[in-house]
């Protein structure tokens, strides 16, 4: 969890008992701070990996590296689970 996930669910958490509407929303606030989590999560991992996907894919283009080919082939593969993870979370947190 971070950090603001901790702080609304404690502050709400604190707020429930006395308010009981304010329950309800516990859930929701903490699904939807934990997808931006996770999409920022996702967001980075994405950039990191198509910069290495990049790189590779020049150095097989300019070079002729071989195993740099590989590398970027195999790359490409991971960056697509990548991608279809974040437009499942993207897509759950724009249904809310």
């Amino acid at each position: 969890k971070n950090l603001e996930t901790i702080c609304f669910t404690i502050f709400f958490s604190n707020l429930a008992p006395k308010y009981g509407k304010t329950s309800r929303y516990i859930i929701g606030i903490n699904i939807n701070l934990k997808n931006l989590s996770i999409m920022n999560e996702l967001i980075a991992k994405i950039k990191e990996m198509s910069d290495a996907l990049l790189v590779d894919a020049a150095a097989q283009a300019e070079k002729g590296n071989k195993a740099a080919g590989t590398r970027a082939r195999k790359a490409s593969l991971e960056l697509e689970k990548v991608l279809k993870e974040f437009r499942k979370v993207s897509l759950e947190d724009s249904k809310k």
